[in-house]
Formats: C-alpha cells, sequence, structure tokens
C-alpha cells in the first residue's frame, strides 16, 4: 500500500503549531510509511547515501522530499533539472550549490571536481537533484546515467544525494539490471496517487457517499485535490474545473497527465478503454488496427507510464483470453468517457448545458463502479493491517455457467486460503440497504453454478436498515473510512 502525502494550510488562530510564511499552520498528510524511510536515511551517518524517487508529475515528491528534509541536521541543495544542453544543467547545479552556501558563483571542470570541493568542506550537505531526466536525455542512452554512477561511488561522507523524477518510463530504466546506477541506491521509493481514505483527508466532513463520488471522479492526485472545491457538489466542480477548455483540472489532464506520453501513442486507445474493461482484441477492433506490433508497442507504453492497467480475474491468473486493459487513473476514466472530442460541442451550448444533457444520468453509473474499486482497496488496507490474515487474493472473478449456458464477472471477490473465496456485493445507495435485497442478492448468486461460494457479504454506502444476524458480512460505508 502506497500512502501518499501533501501539505495542507490551516490559517486558523487555535493552530499553536509550526507556521509558515504566510502564518499558516502546515500540516503533513500521509504517506507515513515513505516520509519515515526517507527521514531516516536523511539522518543516519552509518552509510553512504543516495535515494531515487519517482512517481507522476506533482503527485508530491518534492512534498515528501520538503518534508523529510527537516530533520537534515545541515544545508539542503534544492536543484531544478531543465531543458538545456548537460552543460548547461551543470553550470545551473553549480550556481544552486553556491547560492546555498552563501557563495560567490563557483565554477568546476565536473560534478565530480564539485564533489571533491564538497568533501573539504567542514558542512554537511544533502543535494537534490530533481527532474533528473532532463538531465539524463542530454546525452546518448546510459551516459549521463554511468556519469552519475561515478559521482555516487565516490560520494563524500559527508555529502548525501537524492534523485527524483517525474518521466517514470525513464527513471525505470534507473533500476534495469543493465543500466549503470543499477544497486547504486540506497533506498528506492516509486509514489503513487493517495488511494480513496487518504484522499477522503481533504474532504473529511463530507458524507461516505459524497466522499465516494469526489474520489471517483477525481481520483487521489494531491494537486487536483487542494484544488477542489469541497463546499460545493461534484457537478458543481465538474463544470467549474473540468469542463471548461480552460479549466483547473481539464489544463492538468492535457498539459501535464498526457504530456509524457501524447506523442507516442494513439489518444483513442484510451478513449475505448473509457470506463470499461477492454481484451485486446476490442481495442484493435475499435481502432481498426490491423498492425498489432504498433498496438502492442502503445499498451506497452501505457502500462510502463502507469496510464493503463492489465487486469485479470483471481481465479484465471495467466489466463490471456481473461486478460483486461483498463485505465489506472478515476480522473483520466472521467476525462475519456465524457470530455475527450467534444470541447466543440461544450463550447457550443455551454458547460451547464453539456453536463444535463451528456453527464448527469450517467454519473451515478460512473461513481457506482468506481465505489466496488474503493472496496478492493479496503481490503488492501486491512490485508496489510492484518484484519484478514488468511486473505491470498482479491480482485474479480471470473464464471462459466454451463448449466444456463451463461458467464460474467464478479468485480469484487476475496481469495482465501484453501481456494475459498468470499464475494461482496457493492452498492452505493444513498439510503439503507434491507434485508430484502441482501436476501435477493444472496439467493442470485447461488444460483450461479460453477462458482466456489465460501461467503457472502455486502458493502453499501449507506449502511443496513436490519441488525438481525445472518452468515452475511455486512461493511456500512463509515467502515470504509474508519
Amino acid at each position: 500500500m502506497h500512502y501518499n502525502a501533501i501539505i495542507l494550510n490551516d490559517c486558523s488562530e487555535k493552530n499553536n503549531s509550526e507556521k509558515d510564511e504566510g502564518g499558516c499552520r502546515t500540516v503533513f498528510i500521509g504517506r507515513e510509511k515513505e516520509l519515515k524511510a526517507l527521514s531516516a536515511e536523511l539522518s543516519s551517518w552509518k552509510k553512504k547515501t543516495a535515494v531515487l524517487i519517482y512517481g507522476k508529475r506533482r503527485v508530491g515528491k518534492s512534498t515528501l522530499i520538503n518534508e523529510a528534509a527537516k530533520v537534515f541536521d545541515g544545508i539542503v541543495v534544492n536543484h531544478l533539472c531543465v531543458t538545456s544542453t548537460f552543460e548547461g544543467n551543470l553550470e545551473l547545479i553549480y550556481k544552486s550549490v553556491s547560492e546555498s552556501l552563501s557563495l560567490p558563483n563557483l565554477r568546476f571542470d565536473s560534478l565530480l571536481a564539485m564533489m571533491d570541493y564538497l568533501r573539504t568542506l567542514d558542512k554537511k550537505i544533502l543535494l537534490i537533484i530533481d527532474e533528473y531526466p532532463c538531465l539524463k536525455q542530454t546525452k546518448k542512452k546510459n551516459e549521463v546515467d554511468s556519469y552519475m554512477q561515478a559521482v555516487i561511488d565516490r560520494l563524500p561522507e559527508n555529502v548525501k544525494l537524492i534523485l527524483c523524477g517525474s518521466y517514470i518510463t525513464i527513471m525505470k530504466e534507473l533500476l534495469a539490471e543493465e543500466n549503470p546506477l543499477f544497486g547504486r541506491f540506497s533506498l528506492i521509493q516509486h509514489i503513487h496517487d493517495f488511494d480513496y481514505c487518504d484522499a477522503a483527508k481533504f474532504y473529511p466532513d463530507l458524507s461516505v457517499r459524497e466522499k465516494a463520488a469526489f474520489y471517483g471522479v477525481f481520483g487521489g492526485c494531491p494537486y487536483v485535490l487542494e484544488n477542489l472545491e469541497t463546499d460545493k457538489s461534484v457537478k458543481d466542480n465538474i463544470i467549474r474545473l473540468l469542463l471548461p477548455e480552460t479549466g483547473l483540472i481539464r489544463s492538468h489532464i492535457e498539459n501535464v497527465m498526457l504530456k509524457e506520453i501524447q506523442k507516442t501513442f494513439d489518444a483513442r486507445i484510451l478513449e475505448s478503454i473509457g470506463n470499461g474493461k477492454k481484451k485486446y482484441t476490442e481495442i484493435r477492433a475499435q481502432l481498426g488496427n490491423n498492425e498489432t506490433g504498433l498496438l502492442d508497442k502503445q499498451l506497452k507504453i501505457l502500462l510502463d507510464m502507469e496510464t493503463i492497467q492489465k487486469t485479470e480475474p483471481i481465479n484465471r491468473r495467466n489466463d490471456k483470453k481473461k486478460q483486461f486493459y483498463e485505465i489506472t487513473d478515476n480522473l483520466m476514466r472521467f476525462y475519456f468517457s465524457f470530455i475527450f472530442g467534444t470541447a466543440g460541442t461544450i463550447t457550443r451550448i455551454g458547460e451547464e448545458q453539456y453536463y444535463s444533457r451528456n453527464i448527469e444520468e450517467r454519473l451515478e453509473q460512473f461513481i457506482s463502479r468506481r465505489f466496488e474499486g474503493i472496496v478492493l482497496q479496503y481490503f488492501h488496507r486491512m490485508a496489510v493491517q492484518g484484519q484478514y490474515p488468511d486473505i491470498e487474493d482479491f480482485g474479480s472473478y471470473w464464471y462459466d455457467d454451463p448449466v444456463n449456458k451463461t458467464n460474467g464477472e464478479f468485480d469484487c471477490v476475496i481469495k482465501r486460503t484453501g481456494n475459498q473465496y468470499d464475494f461482496y456485493e457493492c452498492k452505493y445507495f444513498d439510503r439503507p440497504m434491507t434485508l430484502r435485497e441482501c436476501e435477493q442478492e444472496r439467493d442470485q448468486l447461488r444460483r450461479i453454478k460453477g462458482m466456489e461460494v465460501s461467503g457472502i457479504g455486502f458493502v453499501c454506502s449507506g449502511g443496513f436498515d436490519f441488525e438481525i444476524k445472518t452468515d452475511s458480512i455486512l461493511i456500512d460505508g463509515n467502515a470504509l473510512y474508519r
């Protein structure tokens, strides 16, 4: 489980915590595990420290580093690489070091020479090189990495180094065995979006149903979450932030989330996947693409960049016929389900009319499907915390019913030891679920042949209107966020 973090500002006079220059209290939320590990690296001098941190843009990498750097007893040099030449980037690194040391602009023949100089100082130094891919791409493949290998191998005892980057595919190259930097890092952190529970810390006072709706539409990117107006409805936020061509979150999607891959993939792949799960053959047919080699390459790029993911039923692992592609991020799902390719229509009829005609009636179903994902994340959290010690897997379950000549998929199933499967019905209701509804769902499930059902449970955002003990497991919406 990856916990992500963000710094929130609280300007109330009641708080006596540390305040920033604007007089606001800064609160670090989430990603406790990553913060603890990074802080330990920065506070210990028993070994050489070279840290690799990567994750998509605006996911909170810098926030994590800055928070961890608070425990560093020395000088912090925070440098951001730019699109320039190799030599141009080095000159800027030297300038950042000089400014942090409060010295005139120092010049060096190389990074190695700079490190030799830092070795002579009676100071502890943390050097953060952010957006390392900008530096890496100034030379031929692995040339800069080989140079950085020499830097890390000769890292002075008084210097700690962090390499950070947003271009996931490029950063993952550093982890490949054939890369010069393989095995050189004392700590590696891959930073992901918030899950549903950490995302809810941005809107703690909302109802369970509203929390699920905000997460279902806007996902867990810290940048997106901090720009939501959670005192307004999901509808209002969609109309203000997503539908206008210059809407803040729409601009984030089109100019940030899609920037890295927009030149190397066919956007219709994501449009094809949209709000559902698609097999390879379905995507190819929808694109009308007979060049499977090109589609294979583009799907691999999207998988490497974690824009899409490949899923398969937990009872059909490694069955290629039951493998599906789906968009990873909820916000991206929403964009390709409702907004992609509609700029002209929205401009002509306006955001309000577009919402009422094209989104309003379908939004409930869209969020309902995301609610199933929330429940799976809940089971992940519970498993990590040891609440379900016999869980082996969780996900969807594929069944074939030869008697009734049907087949299908259940989206929320837990696999326990001994091939025991617990099936959960997830209901995104604005009211409690009744006993009769539960019994009807159970009866339908029991009638399906060819399934190994060891237990049946229900998860309802609105809770349940009965307290009668049954052999079913009941999880109300409040338990998901408890």
